[in-house]
């Protein structure tokens, strides 16, 4: 093609790394320019990630080239990359919680005076950096007392002090409210009009159609499309993702639902610090219906789940499964009586990660027939509802015997479901079913859910991503700080006004119907 490297930001040719077993990267070529925001989409395991980390110098190529700004680089490390005016901020921030927003940013490379850290230079620099690019921050709050949205500003702000020219953002939406991810689009459209360019990984396309100029799209280790983002379509970048067709948006049939099946009243629970995580909400869910609970991480939800799923206890109030109370009922009684859990923690709850998979395709059923008789695992039983759960959900490879630990991520999620889905459950708690997952393992999923509820399950949906809620429930509560915000069917509300909700409005405030405080 004859491209010259100077042309470009950033030029990779034919990137090529390798781990055992596993050929990450085959011969990639990547070319961004100067001033745009450039996204790199694929499905885990499509090299993304490999790809970036060996730009940001914490892997080195097995072979090719990589120009920066015309310049032929070899990193050594991270600090080689940063000196070159390559920035990352990863998806779980590199913050110090009980250090402030300055203290932050300049640590590691602190302004002195007479040999001591200066702390009001240091306040001072950062204030001005902030302002200038609009990324407006108290550079004296903690880390720890403000939002996640206002933390990423600080990571932002640290790859700018460090000088850097090219942002690497990966997946930065993952824990903002709908209201902060419309701010952080306006920072990168301000940083790309200072000059800056902007290298964006994300699985969500809606968010590529957006903000980005130009999108790379990578599968199986390799580039399938170089696109101009305004000539394209999201069904286009994902079947290039994929290699076939996605179904971008759930359909959902009209349903009646059924009786009463999980019935949760009064319910407070506290989290590890003893602090009221959970306060007081009551809801039920009713068979052949989907109830999501929407909210920003951190609101309450994982101890509204593991309280109803035997990993926590309540305080008070009670939780009645099929009209019987099965308040702080351990998880293995709750099982027994038709209740199946997809945890949020895939790695912490849901898989023995240094066990063959077949066992963990029956954790939680082991003990019972047809898997046990006489207190001996019978291996051949297990083995072959295994591999009919493999094949059922294709999970990939079609090899149960292999450790779970060896599985890609999505294939580890789809383990978790298979195994939870086919246990005949009466109800089903789910929760982040999707996380980190691409976009072919999240159609499946969800594809999945719907299927339980058409079945006549009910299916209780607990999701930080708006869209998943929004596609999937027949209806939602907001939770913020531990309480329900208020109850809405998907029809009824806003993107824009479960935000509001998300951020602590109630219903009736963001509806007009009462003043806001």
């Amino acid at each position: 093609m004859g491209l010259n490297p100077k042309d470009y930001a950033v030029m990779m040719v034919g990137i090529t790394k390798r781990f055992p077993g596993v050929l990450a990267n085959d011969r990639v070529d990547l070319q961004v320019r100067k001033g745009e925001i450039h996204a790199i989409v694929g499905e885990n395991g499509a090299g993304k990630t490999t790809l970036m980390n060996q730009l940001y110098g914490l892997l080195k190529p097995d072979a090719g080239e990589i120009y920066i700004f015309g310049k032929k680089v070899h990193f050594r490390g991270p600090g080689d990359a940063i000196r070159a005016g390559i920035g990352m901020v990863h998806q779980h921030f590199m913050l110090v919680d009980n250090l402030t927003v300055a203290e932050n940013v300049v640590l590691g490379s602190e302004p002195r005076k007479r040999g001591f850290f200066d702390l009001e230079e240091a306040r001072e620099r950062v204030r001005k950096l902030s302002e200038s690019y609009g990324l407006l921050v108290d550079v004296d709050a903690k880390i720890e007392d403000i939002p996640v949205g206002m933390q990423q500003r600080v990571e932002i702000i640290k790859t700018l002090y460090r000088g850097a020219e090219i942002l690497i953002l990966d997946e930065p939406t993952a824990v903002l409210t709908p209201q902060e991810t419309e701010e952080l689009f306006e920072i990168l459209k301000r940083l790309k009009k200072s000059g800056k360019t902007i290298i964006f990984i994300t699985h969500k396309l809606n968010e590529v159609m957006a903000v980005t100029d130009r999108v790379t799209v990578m599968r199986l280790g390799r580039v399938t499309g170089n696109l101009i983002t305004a000539e394209t379509s999201p069904r286009e970048i994902a079947r290039l993702m994929v290699g076939r067709e996605v179904l971008l948006r759930v359909t959902k049939k009209p349903k009646t639902p059924g009786d009463e099946v999980l019935n949760v009243k009064e319910l407070w629970v506290k989290d590890n610090r003893g602090l009221d995580a959970v306060k007081g909400v009551s809801f039920s869910v009713r068979a052949g219906e989907i109830v999501g609970i929407a909210g920003v991480a951190g609101n309450g939800q994982t101890e509204l789940v593991e309280a109803l799923t035997g990993l926590r206890k309540a305080e008070s109030g009670k939780v009645f499964l099929l009209g019987e109370d099965v308040t702080n009922m351990s998880a293995r009684d709750l099982r027994s009586r038709g209740l199946a859990h997809i945890p949020e923690d895939r790695h912490k709850y849901g898989l023995i990660l240094d066990f063959p998979s077949y066992y963990n395709a029956i954790l939680g059923r082991h003990y019972r027939e047809p898997f046990c008789s006489g207190g001996f695992l019978a291996i051949n039983n297990i083995t072959n509802f295994a591999s009919e759960l493999f094949e059922t959900f294709d999970i990939r490879p079609r090899m149960p015997d292999m450790l779970s630990g060896n599985l890609s991520g999505g294939n580890q999620q789809k383990l978790v479901v298979a195994r939870e889905m086919s246990s005949n459950p009466r109800v089903i708690i789910v929760n982040q079913p999707t996380r980190g997952l691409d976009i072919g393992a999240i159609e499946f999923i969800h594809k999945t859910i719907l299927k339980l509820r058409d079945e006549n399950v009910a299916v209780l949906l607990v999701s930080m991503e708006l869209d998943e809620v929004m596609s999937l429930s027949d209806r939602i509560f907001v939770m913020y700080e531990g309480k329900f915000m208020g109850e809405v069917k998907p029809d009824e509300v806003t993107t824009e006004e479960m935000g509001l909700m998300m951020a602590g409005h109630t219903l009736d405030e963001v509806k007009g119907r009462v003043s806001v405080k």
